[in-house]
């Protein structure tokens, strides 16, 4: 690493990233954060410590070697930092901009005890984004040809980095997406203002030049099932087709016309790109937008309203703010961008006009009592406090089930009580051979806990392929 000390580098100030205008940014899809530059992430990189015992490195689901990348860019060769982020990570582009580092490897960071942790997503991005812009990334090593043949069901997160890490291992992979696009959540779900398509496009194209194959408009299920793709001749199978079925509050008014699911406006206006205005693909534009939830989705979904020309775009949550699960830095983004925030408030009903639309939301205000099963305060509706909010439009994100189709399809796999499959520490699901992990046996989770499962499904996988 440079010659510097660490007392020269405990004086280094963590550096913030470069941002859009909020006013400027709501008016767009481009993206909100634009990046270190080069002098600017080696000064960050110089910050770290080089710990001899990295917690960091335990506290990422993929096992990235952090003091590793982050020394090497330190020193300027961001070639050798590149490689080494993509020796354990398929997507690093797309982790540095929406893993939630400040919850695992940033948490972690021995910084935290004096003043702020190093800025491990804001580096890995850099590196990932400078490598991809100069062409200095190096193709990953594949071995031999084993002559196995592996089917990944659902080219998001977990499947993709499943399907690479196989294949560099020698074996025949082919991903099956249901969608005519790959990349899942990634593609459909989160907003290009978080996560540009031509990102995520080109970490895909990486893992496809391993020699995976991919058939889209391919739902496993229906177009094939389980039992098909073994006579087909596969040896082995991932499942990780996500968690796509939407909940919904169960509330009067909720079929009401301008009520969508979060997963529903955000496929159409991302994957489907109806916030073009010349798109074909039809979805409403509300005046005034109310978003019930207080995850990621929530945030993603009432920053997207206000960028097809809502008025005025409200976050309507049962919790306080403390309480959000949604990332701390999306919160404050939205909030520069003029989203509205209703925290301690719960709907009860969707009020419609007499043609059956939207026209107002009617909530109750809670307080906070005694914690629930989460180990959360649960909100209390308070007595004589209902109001009305005026809108013309609501989308639901409060969470997601089990995507039903593959598993009525295939008796034989064990699920548990909500529906997901059963899989056990190795991955492994009640049918020989079938494997599965991401949102469809965690529920919904975080991207690089996802990928966290491809791996180490891929490492249960290439196993159980040499016991054939």
């Amino acid at each position: 690493m440079s010659d510097i000390t660490a007392k020269q580098r405990m004086a280094i100030q963590r550096q913030p990233m470069p941002q859009r205008d909020g006013l400027e940014r709501c008016k767009d899809f481009d993206e909100v954060n634009t990046g270190y530059d080069l002098e600017t992430a080696i000064k960050e990189a110089q910050r770290c410590l080089q710990c001899k015992n990295a917690k960091c490195i335990a506290g990422c689901p993929v096992g990235i070697d952090i003091p590793g990348f982050i020394s090497k860019l330190a020193d300027g060769d961001v070639a050798a930092a590149a490689e080494i982020l993509r020796s354990s990570n398929d997507l690093p582009a797309v982790t540095g901009r929406v893993c939630p580092q400040e919850t695992q490897c940033e948490c972690v960071c021995v910084r935290c005890k004096t003043d702020t942790p190093v800025a491990i997503g804001y580096l890995e991005r850099f590196v990932a984004d400078y490598a991809r812009e100069n062409n200095l990334e190096k193709p990953k090593e594949v071995s031999a040809s084993t002559g196995k043949k592996v089917a990944c069901i659902g080219a998001g997160p977990a499947g993709i980095t499943c399907a690479g890490e196989l294949a560099s291992m020698g074996h025949d992979v082919t991903l099956f997406e249901a969608f005519h696009k790959a990349g899942g959540v990634l593609i459909y779900g989160i907003p290009e203002f978080r996560l540009p398509n031509k990102v995520v496009e080109h970490e895909i194209k990486n893992v496809l030049a391993l020699g995976v194959k991919i058939e889209k408009n391919v739902i496993v299920g229906k177009t094939v099932t389980i039992d098909q793709l073994f006579v087909e001749g596969f040896d082995a199978i991932f499942v990780a087709n996500g968690a796509g079925l939407p909940t919904f509050m169960n509330v009067p008014g909720e079929n009401l016309k301008g009520v969508y699911s979060a997963n529903e406006y955000l496929t159409r206006s991302n994957l489907m790109e109806a916030h073009r205005r010349d798109a074909e693909t039809p979805v409403l534009r509300g005046d005034k937008v109310c978003v019930v939830g207080g995850g990621n989705t929530a945030m993603d979904a009432v920053r997207t309203a206000k960028r097809m020309g809502a008025a005025t775009s409200t976050l309507v949550y049962r919790r306080g703010r403390e309480q959000m699960p949604a990332r701390v830095e999306e919160a404050h983004h939205a909030e520069e961008e003029g989203i509205c925030f209703e925290f301690l408030t719960a709907p009860i009903e969707v009020l419609g006009s007499d043609d059956g639309w939207v026209e107002g939301l009617k909530c109750v205000r809670m307080e906070l009592g005694a914690p629930d099963d989460s180990g959360r305060r649960r909100p209390v509706p308070i007595e004589g406090s209902d109001f009305v909010i005026d809108c013309d439009m609501v989308i639901v994100a409060i969470g997601i089930n089990a995507n039903p189709i593959l598993t009525q399809a295939t008796p034989d796999m064990n699920l548990n009580k909500w529906g997901y499959i059963q899989a056990n520490d190795d991955l492994a699901t009640s049918i020989p051979g079938v494997f599965a992990g991401g949102d469809i046996v965690r529920g919904a989770a975080t991207v690089i806990l996802a990928m966290g499962d491809g791996k180490k499904a891929a490492k249960s996988i290439d196993n159980y392929l040499k016991t054939l």
